[in-house]
């Protein structure tokens, strides 16, 4: 299997409601996406030894992951203190991002390999960073 990756960032702040340590207030994070492509079954109109143009990847990838959460609040709808906090950015004009579970890492890597997949890209797995040091993946079985 051939495999292709690109990566995109934004900036993002969520918070982590019930965790005990210090995710729980409110901070942010560049978020580094690293999202992989295999190329088993190839793409429509794609050659069988290119997996996808990096070029269109990225418009993918910035429609998908960056125009919707760059420098936006990441909130869990079903958080009372988080929809809360949404409510009032939103009244004020301010950016948020909901989703129906907490903001994790592990969350996030799901979330855009289901929404990738569901755009119809080949995806194998994808990877979220909030930290140099720190990365979730989320891969298919």
């Amino acid at each position: 299997m051939l495999i292709v990756t690109k990566t995109v960032s934004f900036d993002a702040a969520h918070l982590l409601t019930g965790h005990g340590g210090q995710c729980k207030n409110l901070h942010g994070h560049t978020y580094k996406v690293v999202v992989e492509l295999g190329n088993t079954p190839p793409l429509d109109g794609q050659p069988k030894d290119m997996v996808m143009d990096f070029k269109e990847l990225k418009h993918v990838l910035q429609e998908e992951v960056v125009a919707c959460c760059d420098h936006a609040f990441l909130y869990d709808v079903t958080s009372a203190v988080e929809t809360d906090i949404a409510a009032t950015l939103q009244k004020h004009g301010l950016r948020t991002y909901a989703l129906t579970y907490r903001s994790t890492s592990e969350n996030l890597a799901q979330h855009f390999f289901e929404k990738l997949r569901k755009r119809g890209l080949p995806v194998v797995a994808v990877s979220i960073s909030e930290t140099p040091e720190s990365c979730a993946t989320y891969r298919m079985d």
